[in-house]
């Protein structure tokens, strides 16, 4: 299916009197205030209303230009933090160097986004997601889960898991399938079936393969499996487990790679960011199912983290994983916070959004980071965590944070 972006137009640096601060108001009708930014950043108009001081590095939106997906082959990172953000209109993206290219030459395979299917209704949102520069790989956050994908038993239905696949061809980009097998968002008739062993095997192999075999040949890497441990290590309780027992796992990857051979198969899990119990058990886990020859080619590390808070042991721990011979990627990225934002709490999450980068960086098996989703609009974050949110790199009106320079920063742009 071929998709027409809709076009948007860059914001227009200009120069102007008075020293604003990084990130601030520099500009826009009825201001008052200073129109001169400081040294190394310029005053960047995004409407009549707003103009803002941001880094030279960066730009606003500008509309979808195809680039191809490749490794690169050396790896670096600095490290550095900036002020807080009090931008209130649309506003700054990567521009001279997006995320994704400055990923691509320090090592990684790819810089990412999440997505949903309501949010690409709105233009300036979907012209930003598929500037491939700044996303090179997308993942659809639900249109392609069991109660999408199968809502009534034997009757698939991929409308809205393709206009996300359809969106990432078009733009050039590395699409993520999420996710075949987990213990949510399953209709009722999966949990509520009371089917036995063969019958629920039968039923949990023909949707792996129908899935990811609609898929195949689009798709980098799957989810296969999602969330399978409880925080101490044990398997979790799902009616996958409780029916078929722990082999629900292996014969999940194994069906995986018979319908897409050139996938890449992941287990994907919460928790196990930094070391303790619950990364050991994965660490433990993934080694048996290798040993067992069942295809699993990635461990998938979800980061949702709080400003403040993220472990100091995540070098280590994803080394750790890497040394099993897979590859690791951040794939749910974001860190939040106590609302109300604050210069400190801003400041704050730009340097654990660069800690993040800097051990993926580190690792020679981290292949990519996806954040879920850019901006605070559409975060997942304030309706599951009462009174936290801001956990993005973009706010709720598109403006860019300090988080944004400091993941520029750490990637070498």
């Amino acid at each position: 299916m071929a998709i027409r972006l809709p076009l948007l137009l860059a914001a227009l640096p200009f120069l102007v009197n008075a020293q604003n601060a990084i990130y601030t108001q520099c500009g826009g009708n009825n201001w008052t205030g200073g129109t001169t930014c400081v040294a190394g950043t310029t005053c960047n108009k995004f409407n009549d209303w707003y103009s803002q001081c941001l880094p030279s590095a960066i730009a606003s939106p500008a509309s979808s230009k195809p680039a191809t997906t490749a490794a690169a082959t050396t790896k670096a990172s600095t490290s550095s933090s900036a002020p807080a953000s009090s931008a209130a209109a649309p506003s700054a993206s990567s521009g001279a160097s997006g995320f994704h290219t400055a990923a691509k030459a320090a090592g990684l395979t790819y810089f990412g986004s999440a997505t949903d299917n309501g949010e690409l209704t709105d233009a300036t949102y979907k012209a930003f997601l598929s500037d491939s520069s700044v996303f090179g790989q997308i993942t659809p956050g639900n249109s392609m889960k069991w109660d999408s994908t199968e809502p009534t038993q034997g009757q698939f239905t991929f409308t809205k898991g393709d206009v996300i696949a359809d969106l990432a061809a078009a733009n050039g980009q590395l699409l993520r399938g999420h996710t075949t097998v987990w213990h949510s968002q399953l209709p009722n008739w999966v949990t509520s079936g009371n089917f036995d062993n063969a019958t629920l095997t039968g039923i949990m192999t023909n949707h792996v393969s129908k899935v990811i075999g609609h898929y195949a040949g689009e798709v980098y890497a799957w989810d296969v499996v999602n969330e399978v441990l409880n925080d101490d290590g044990t398997l979790r309780e799902s009616v996958f487990f409780n029916t078929i027992g722990e082999s629900y796992i292996a014969t999940a990857f194994k069906t995986a790679r018979a319908a897409d051979p050139n996938a890449k198969l992941y287990i994907n899990d919460f928790s196990i960011e930094g070391t303790g119990a619950k990364s050991t058990a994965m660490i433990n886990l993934v080694s048996s199912l290798l040993d067992q020859g069942v295809p699993v080619d990635g461990i998938g590390i979800q980061a949702h983290l709080i400003v403040g808070s993220v472990p100091t042991t995540l070098q280590e721990n994803w080394q750790a994983m890497a040394d099993l011979g897979v590859e690791i990627a951040i794939t749910e990225l974001d860190i939040r916070m106590t609302l109300p934002a604050t210069d400190a709490l801003l400041k704050q999450q730009a340097t654990d959004y660069q800690t993040v980068v800097n051990a993926c960086l580190a690792v020679k098996g981290c292949v990519g980071i996806t954040i879920w989703d850019w901006t605070d609009k559409f975060s997942w974050v304030p309706s599951t965590f009462s009174g936290q949110g801001a956990a993005l790199p973009y706010d709720e009106k598109f403006a860019a944070k300090p988080a944004v320079d400091a993941i520029l920063s750490s990637l070498g742009a």
